[in-house]
C-alpha cells in the first residue's frame, strides 16, 4: 500500500474481540465499518478451522468496501486467507519471515511499547508501529504498562514510521493520541463492548477525522443485469461504428465486412498486472485497454472493436465495476473503437482477457522479421520511465508523478504508426517487455544482430533524477524497460530522418549487424527482460 493511503488507513483501526459478550466479530466489523473504520484486524487468541468461515466473510466486506484486512499474529493464517498483512507482537514471528511469506505489497505492523524494544526491533520489513497501552485496558491480558500520551509522544518522535496508539482509546481520547503523533488509533472494547456501539465507533471516528459510511457497499450478484449496465454506456457509440451491424446482445456481434482484419489478445491480472493500492478500477481499465490496442497500432491497424471477459471474485463490488468500464469506455471512445462483447464469470482473482479487432492497411504489415543489416533500431519516444514509474510505486515514493503516471497511463501510439506506415516502415514493435526484450524479438526473428546506440542526451531528466537517488543506472532501465508501449522499428537513416521531420521525439537507440554468434552484441550481463509481475 502507497505511504499516503497507509496514513489515511491507520486512522481507525477497529480489532475483532473474540470474547465479547454481545456481538459476533462480524457483527463488530459491520459497525466499525459503518461509522467509519478505515482498517480492521482480525485478533483471535483462539483460533480453530471453525474460525475460518467466519474470517473469510469479514475479509470479504472489507475488501468489498475497500478497506485493508489484517490478521493479528497468525502469518500463514494471513497467507491462507490472501488478507492484507499482518499485525505482529515482540513474541511472533519476525517482520522479515513476514515479509519474505507475505509479499512486498503486504501491509506488516510491530508492537513497540518500550524504547527498549524499540531498540531491539528490526523495522526495516514493517511498514507502522503498534504502541501501548496509551491508558488502561482490560482487553489484552498480556498488555504492557500504561506508556500514557507522554510515552507514545516520545516514541512517535524516534521513528519515521506512522504509530498507531492502543490501549483504552476511546472517543473521549482518541483526538489526543492524534496529537501527540500519532498516525491513528486501534480500539477493540470502546466499540465492542459499548452500550451503544454504533454511537461509540462514530464518535471515535469523528475524533480520528474519518467519516461515516451511508451504507456498505455490496458485492455483485447478477451476472445479466451487470452486463446489461456495463453495456449501456456503450449503445450510442454502436449506432455510429460501421464495422458493427448487430452489436452484443445475441451471444455474438455481427461485423460488416473487415478487407484487412488483425487481431490481437492481451491479460491484466491483479496482483501481476495492477495493484487498486497504485491504480483507481477506472485507471485500470483504461491502461487494459491502451495496452491492447498498442499492438494494433504497432501493426498499422485502425481500431474496430474489443471484447472484454471479466473474472470477478465474488467480493468485488458493483460500484468497482462500474468504475473499471468506465475507464474502459473512456478510452474506446477516446480511440473510436467499440465494445464487441464479452463475458462475466466468478473467479478468485480479477481478471480481464481482452479481444481486439483492428482493420489494417492495404500492402503493409510490419513484422519483427523486416529489419534488415544496415537498418537503424529507432523508438518513438523516451523508454524505462514505465519500469521508473513501478520502481517508484514499489519503494512508495510518490514524488516521481511522470514516471509514475507513464506506468499507470500509456497510451497505444496510432499517431506515430500512421507517420510510419507513411514512410514504408516494414519493421515495428511495441515495447512491453523492454528494449532488450523486445530488440532481441526482431533480431531473431530477421535472423541479425542488434547493437545497442544509447545516447544520453537522448535520456528521460526525471528518469536521471530517479536513478540518481536510487543509485541506479539509466540505461539499463531503459534497456530491461517493459510496458512503455513505445513503437520501436528499423529502417534505413534517410527514411529516419523523414520520420523525424514529423516525430520530433523519435530517437536512435541501435543499429543492425548481420549475425554475428548472438542477437544482441553489447547487452550488460546484469540486464535482463521485464517480466509482467516481477
Amino acid at each position: 500500500m502507497l505511504t499516503d493511503n497507509l496514513k489515511e488507513a491507520l486512522r481507525f483501526n477497529f480489532i475483532t474481540d473474540d470474547n465479547a459478550p454481545a456481538l459476533t466479530p462480524v457483527e463488530q466489523v459491520t459497525i466499525a465499518l459503518k461509522a467509519g473504520s478505515t482498517i480492521i484486524q482480525y485478533r483471535n487468541k483462539s483460533i480453530t478451522p471453525h474460525f475460518f468461515e467466519e474470517i473469510i466473510t469479514i475479509k470479504n466486506m472489507c475488501k468489498t468496501n475497500h478497506v485493508p484486512f489484517l490478521i493479528n499474529d497468525d502469518i500463514i493464517l494471513a497467507k491462507a486467507v490472501q488478507a492484507d498483512g499482518v499485525h505482529l507482537g515482540q513474541s511472533d514471528e519476525s517482520s522479515d519471515i513476514a515479509r519474505k511469506i507475505l509479499g512486498p505489497e503486504a501491509i506488516i505492523g510491530i508492537s513497540v511499547s518500550t524504547l527498549d524494544e524499540l531498540s531491539k526491533t528490526d523495522l526495516s520489513p514493517c511498514d507502522y508501529i503498534g504502541t501501548g497501552p496509551v491508558f488502561p485496558t482490560d482487553t489484552k491480558e498480556d498488555a504492557s504498562s500504561v506508556i500514557k500520551l507522554s510515552g507514545l509522544k516520545t516514541l512517535t518522535e524516534k521513528v519515521s514510521l506512522p504509530v498507531v496508539a492502543i490501549g483504552g482509546i476511546s472517543e473521549d481520547n482518541a483526538r489526543s493520541c492524534m496529537e501527540n503523533g500519532a498516525a491513528g488509533v486501534a480500539v477493540i472494547s470502546a466499540v465492542s463492548r459499548s452500550k451503544d456501539p454504533l454511537t461509540s465507533a462514530s464518535g471515535i471516528a469523528l475524533a480520528c477525522g474519518c467519516q461515516g459510511r451511508t451504507f456498505l457497499e455490496s458485492h455483485w450478484t447478477d451476472e445479466f443485469a451487470l452486463i446489461d449496465k456495463l453495456l449501456a454506456p456503450a449503445r450510442e457509440h454502436y449506432a455510429k461504428n460501421d464495422c458493427i451491424k448487430i452489436p452484443p446482445g445475441d451471444d455474438t456481434s455481427l461485423f460488416r465486412t473487415i478487407k484487412n482484419p488483425v487481431i490481437t489478445t492481451d491479460t491484466q491480472r491483479e496482483g501481476v498486472h495492477f495493484y487498486f493500492d497504485w491504480q483507481t478500477p477506472e485507471e485500470v481499465g483504461s491502461k487494459a485497454i491502451e495496452t491492447t490496442l498498442s499492438d494494433l497500432a504497432a501493426s498499422y491497424a485502425e481500431p474496430v472493436s474489443v471484447f472484454v471477459n471479466l473474472a470477478l471474485p465474488s467480493d468485488v463490488s458493483e460500484k468497482t465495476i462500474e468504475a473499471l468500464y468506465k475507464g474502459i469506455h473512456k478510452t474506446l471512445n477516446k480511440h473510436q473503437c467499440s465494445l464487441g462483447g464479452g463475458n462475466i464469470s466468478k473467479s478468485n482473482q480479477l481478471s480481464l482477457d481482452l479481444f481486439a479487432v483492428g482493420n489494417g492497411i492495404d500492402k503493409l504489415f510490419p513484422a519483427r522479421s523486416g529489419a534488415q543489416s544496415g537498418d537503424g533500431l529507432y523508438c518513438t519516444g523516451p523508454i524505462g520511465l514505465a519500469r521508473a514509474g513501478l520502481y517508484s510505486l514499489q519503494k512508495r515514493d510518490l514524488g516521481f508523478i511522470k514516471l509514475i503516471e507513464k506506468f499507470k497511463s500509456p497510451a497505444a501510439r496510432f499517431d506515430a504508426s500512421r507517420v510510419l506506415a507513411e514512410n514504408g516502415v516494414k519493421c515495428v514493435i511495441d515495447i512491453s517487455d523492454g528494449l532488450s526484450g523486445d530488440a532481441h524479438h526482431i533480431a531473431k526473428a530477421s535472423g541479425i544482430s542488434i547493437e545497442f546506440n544509447l545516447n544520453t542526451t537522448d535520456f528521460d531528466p526525471d528518469l536521471v533524477l530517479f536513478c540518481k537517488k536510487y543509485n541506479l543506472e539509466p540505461q539499463n532501465l531503459i534497456l530491461a524497460g517493459g510496458e512503455d508501449y513505445e513503437l520501436l522499428f528499423t529502417c534505413q537513416p534517410s527514411v529516419f530522418e523523414k520520420i523525424k521531420k514529423d516525430l520530433p521525439s523519435v530517437i536512435q537507440v541501435g543499429h543492425c549487424l548481420p549475425f554475428n554468434k548472438t542477437h544482441l552484441l553489447n547487452l550488460p550481463s546484469d540486464v535482463s527482460s521485464f517480466q509482467h509481475g516481477k
